[in-house]
């Protein structure tokens, strides 16, 4: 055994008569009577008391603590007395992500997790306490999405305690925790004329990002952050190589989402409405920090600029630029009619055309085409209009043989 049962009520010495007697101890009938003692891995005591009438409790809890060491599977247990809070701040610490994920990530738990669960310690926690803060998070009104990224980052962070030997288990993986529901959404994408619209309603000197992004597919930040060297007119391309981001309020210069630069087509008619574009604002340098806001300086040549000359800020523009295009144009403000709304444009038009799941995947700059057929599926042409149409295409010109489609084939 890993160590052995002390027996604090009772101590053996040796009688007159030479033989070992059995005496009370002074602790004798107060406090809990069994110490079980063991040497750790890490070469330290340890040790767990037991009361009165437990001695078997006490060596089967020895016994374990022997099996786990032999399995490689112990776990020191003063390791799970470090609360929620204490591991959070440890956690967040030894995070390797991009700055702004991190800051969505830290802002999670310090908003969202720590006021409910903070002052628990780790080793405390249980698959009760998970579904009550859940259900704390869905009646204080969060949208269901944010709901699921909070519950994520927790469930990453306790991941990280099981790995770290703290705890044996995550209590956020237990069967009777569920992960908090996605609103099902069915993307309806704006047709022509409310992209032209809203297009003819924005500033001049933003009107071409309606045309990049629509017509090429790029992001908000994507458009924001592209420079006259990433445009090859004479190949008919867009390099997608970064984008503008926000960070704690700052722009940085970034890489496109998920660190994948892409190359996708320059349609005509978007390429027209750049030159136009360039011919009015021709682009000027702009510098910002690298990645994160205390980051190594980079400079690039804007397309869009706001009227002072920087780099145009996505909250300013969406405020004071976006938000009133779509009144003025009739369309109601929201979440589904965000700048993000002719990204779907763009992939119900190639879809509508014919084009494949992998190939608008790649233009999308999305990581993984499942993700795209998940999200456009339904606006695809039905199979049922494809299939009418193959077997009216394969009758059209009749049978060249005795042996055409309209003949059993007999064995």
């Amino acid at each position: 055994m890993a160590g052995h049962i002390q027996d604090r009520w009772y101590k053996t010495e040796t009688g007159t008569t030479g033989k070992p007697v059995r005496l009370k101890t002074d602790r004798h009938g107060t406090g809990m009577r069994y110490r079980a003692r063991y040497i750790g891995p890490d070469g330290t005591e340890k040790s767990k008391s037991f009361p009165d009438g437990k001695k078997r409790v006490a060596d089967d809890w020895l016994s374990q603590i022997e099996a786990d060491m032999t399995r490689g599977q112990y776990i020191d247990p003063r390791a799970g007395r470090l609360t929620v809070r204490q591991h959070a701040e440890r956690w967040l610490a030894s995070l390797t992500m991009d700055p702004s994920t991190f800051v969505s990530t830290e802002t999670r738990i310090r908003l969202h997790v720590l006021p409910h669960l903070g002052s628990r310690s780790l080793d405390s926690l249980r698959p009760i306490h998970i579904r009550e803060w859940l259900r704390k998070l869905e009646d204080g009104g969060l949208a269901p999405a944010y709901q699921r990224a909070i519950f994520a980052n927790l469930n990453a962070m306790l991941a990280a305690a099981v790995d770290d030997r703290l705890i044996p288990h995550n209590p956020c993986r237990s069967s009777s925790v569920k992960a908090p529901k996605l609103e099902p959404r069915r993307i309806v994408p704006w047709g022509s004329a409310r992209v032209l619209g809203v297009r003819s309603e924005l500033p001049e000197r933003y009107q071409a990002m309606v045309d990049l992004a629509g017509g090429c597919g790029m992001r908000q930040g994507e458009v924001l952050g592209l420079a006259a060297d990433d445009v090859d007119f004479a190949e008919g391309v867009v390099h997608v190589v970064r984008q503008v981001k926000l960070i704690a309020g700052r722009q940085v210069f970034a890489l496109p989402k998920g660190g994948k630069a892409r190359t996708v087509p320059l349609p005509e008619s978007v390429a027209r409405a750049m030159e136009a574009h360039t011919a009015q604002y021709p682009p000027v340098a702009v510098t910002l920090p690298w990645r994160v806001v205390d980051g190594s300086p980079f400079a690039a040549s804007l397309f869009f600029r706001n009227a002072e000359g920087s780099a145009v800020n996505r909250c300013v523009f969406n405020e004071k630029a976006w938000r009133p295009a779509l009144d003025r144009a009739g369309v109601p403000r929201g979440r589904q009619n965000g700048m993000h709304a002719l990204r779907h444009f763009y992939a119900s038009v190639l879809l509508d055309a014919g084009e494949s799941i992998k190939a608008l995947s790649e233009y999308l700059g999305h990581h993984d085409p499942g993700f795209t057929l998940r999200t456009y599926t339904h606006l695809m042409p039905s199979s049922e209009k494809r299939t009418r149409e193959a077997v009216n295409r394969a009758f059209e010109d009749g049978p060249d043989t005795d042996d055409g489609p309209q003949t059993a084939q007999r064995g």
